[in-house]
C-alpha cells in the first residue's frame, strides 16, 4: 500500500510574502474614497488572512452588506492599481524561496497554498517569483469559505491524497492555526507576520518559529511525528 504524501500547506500574505504595506494602503484608499473613517493600521493587519468580504465585515460591521460589497470592489481595484506601481512591491521574506525549493525537491513532499488571496492574486504571486509547478494544490478565497473555516485544508488533502496525519499548516495568523485545528492538522506559526506569537499559540499552534531556517529544521527534525511524518 502506498503511503499518503507529506503535504505542507503554506499561507501566503505575512508568511511567504510581505504584503502589509500594499494591503494597508489599499484599505486606506478604499475607506477614504467612500468617505468613511479609515481603520487603524493595527486593525487592518488583524484581518490579513481573511477573505476580503470577511475582512471588511470586521472593519466595518455597521455597514449593510451592499455597502461592504462596494468596498470590496473598490479594494480590489486599488490593489490592482497599486501593484502596477514600482513603489508597492510584495517581496518574499528572506529565506522563503530557498525553503520552498528545498522542500519541493524532496520526492516524498507535496506543497500547497491556502490563502485569502483570489486565484488571480495567487497566479500573480507565482508568476512574479518563478514558482510555476511548485504547488500541488492551490486553495483560495474564490473556491472555499474564508479562514478559519477548515474547507481549504480539507480540500487540499482531498486533492493530494493526504490525511491529517500526513499534513501540516504553516501560517502567521490565528485564522491559520484555528483552521488547522478544525481540520485536525498540526499548525506551525511564524513570528514575522501579522499576529503575535502568543496569539498563535493561544489559537492552537504546535510550535512558533522565528525564521525560515528554523522552520526547515523543525520540519526535518520530526518534532511533530505524533501527527506528522518528518520530511528529512
Amino acid at each position: 500500500m502506498t503511503l499518503a504524501p507529506n503535504l505542507i500547506v503554506f499561507d501566503c500574505d505575512g508568511t511567504l510574502i510581505d504584503s502589509q504595506h500594499l494591503i494597508v494602503e489599499a484599505m486606506r484608499l478604499t475607506f477614504q474614497g467612500a468617505g468613511l473613517r479609515v481603520p487603524e493600521r493595527s486593525a487592518i493587519l488583524r484581518t490579513v488572512g481573511l477573505s476580503i468580504p470577511e475582512a471588511l465585515h470586521m472593519l466595518a460591521p455597521e455597514l449593510p452588506p451592499g455597502a461592504r460589497n462596494g468596498l470590496a470592489r473598490s479594494y480590489r481595484e486599488w490593489s490592482i492599481s497599486l501593484r502596477r506601481q514600482a513603489d508597492w512591491e510584495e517581496p518574499m521574506f528572506e529565506g522563503a524561496a530557498s525553503l520552498l525549493f528545498s522542500l519541493a525537491a524532496k520526492s516524498n513532499v507535496l506543497l500547497g497554498l491556502a490563502t485569502g488571496k483570489s486565484r488571480r492574486g495567487v497566479g500573480r504571486f507565482i508568476d512574479q517569483n518563478g514558482l510555476h509547478g511548485m504547488f500541488a494544490t492551490l486553495q483560495t478565497a474564490d473556491g472555499a469559505p474564508s479562514k478559519p473555516h477548515p474547507a481549504m485544508l480539507l480540500q487540499a488533502m482531498e486533492e493530494t491524497g493526504a490525511t491529517p496525519a500526513t499534513a501540516v499548516m504553516i501560517g502567521d495568523t490565528s485564522y491559520d492555526m484555528i483552521m488547522a485545528t478544525c481540520a485536525n492538522v498540526p499548525g506551525i506559526g511564524v513570528s514575522w507576520g501579522y499576529h503575535t506569537a502568543a496569539g498563535l499559540k493561544r489559537s492552537g499552534a504546535k510550535s512558533v518559529v522565528d525564521s525560515f531556517p528554523a522552520l526547515g529544521a523543525l520540519l526535518a527534525g520530526g518534532e511533530l511525528t505524533h501527527q506528522y511524518e518528518a520530511v528529512a
